[in-house]
């Protein structure tokens, strides 16, 4: 089983940054297509980027032009780069290995809390 680990959450006021990490435990982690999972307050987990082994990438449409998703295999690391921030990008994010929009392979760690306001 996999762990995973999220960090770099925050306050930060609309238009700014963050740049989130994800630790996996593990060796496989290089093999799979990674992606992160936003839940906002009372909604579902649900996922807004992805990326293949190989760098490919796709996002959702709230998050599009303005989040960018990267991996190192060799950290077992993957970042998202979330800027222009919104206050309805406020949320709980989560990595892990997507297998639908809203379900996941691995057990899902505690997440990172972003929260955007004035």
């Amino acid at each position: 089983q996999v762990q995973l680990v999220e960090s770099g959450g925050g306050l930060v006021q609309p238009g700014g940054s963050l740049r989130l990490s994800c630790a996996a435990s593990g060796s496989i982690f290089s093999i799979y297509v990674m992606g992160w999972y936003q839940q906002a307050p009372g909604k579902q987990r649900e996922l807004v980027a992805r990326i293949t082994s190989g760098g490919s990438t796709n996002y959702a449409d709230s998050v599009k032009g303005r989040f960018t998703i990267s991996r190192d295999n060799a950290k077992n690391t993957v970042y998202l780069q979330m800027n222009s921030l919104k206050p309805e990008d406020t949320a709980v994010y989560y990595c892990n290995a997507p297998l639908t929009a809203t379900a996941a392979r691995w057990t899902w760690g505690q997440g990172t809390q972003v929260t955007v306001s004035s």
